[in-house]
């Protein structure tokens, strides 16, 4: 009887973190994507920004659907994504496309990652109405990854600007509809 009790226990408390649990692998899949970076190991980086995605896709639906949304959910899936949907692409493409340009590359690698973090400020302290106001970081990140296939095609100062429209994308105020 005891034994049965805990185990029941046990899975109502991994249940409450179930979306937390899925939140935390976003941001090590983020972390994960600027180590690689890091190494030069870009495609790799690649995988593990998408993966990233995926995940974020999945814990806010998790939370929804199992009624365990919480502050600290939202303040963790932010801080997850200005990981793996902030830093992670802009170092990607700053390693892989840009860093020839110098001190230009390194300066719109900064406003991408600070435009990410204002644009998931603004969204935690806005109220729910079921849309966005500017292009989610999770959007940007994943466009500026894919970004990654142009590489060979296009010039670097082409992703410099590039990743000052989706900055700015993220920071202006136009609305989209959640789905």
């Amino acid at each position: 009887m005891f034994f049965l009790e805990s185990t029941i226990e046990r899975l109502s408390r991994l249940k409450s973190q179930a979306a937390n649990l899925l939140t935390i692998l976003n941001l090590a899949f983020g972390g994960a994507a600027i180590m690689v970076t890091m190494n030069d190991h870009f495609a790799l980086a690649v995988l593990f920004i998408f993966i990233a995605g995926l995940l974020d896709r999945f814990d806010g639906m998790t939370a929804r659907k199992l009624g365990i949304e919480s502050e600290l959910g939202k303040q963790l899936d932010s801080m997850s994504d200005v990981i793996s949907f902030g830093i992670a692409p802009a170092l990607l493409i700053y390693a892989y496309a840009t860093n020839e340009l110098g001190t230009v590359a390194m300066v719109s690698t900064v406003i991408y990652i600070a435009s990410g973090a204002f644009r998931l400020a603004r969204f935690n302290i806005s109220e729910a109405n079921g849309f966005f106001t500017g292009l989610p970081i999770t959007a940007a990140g994943v466009v500026l990854t894919l970004s990654y296939f142009a590489v060979p095609y296009v010039s670097p100062v082409v992703h410099l600007f590039f990743m000052l429209m989706l900055s700015f994308m993220m920071i202006s105020t136009f609305s989209l509809r959640k789905i």
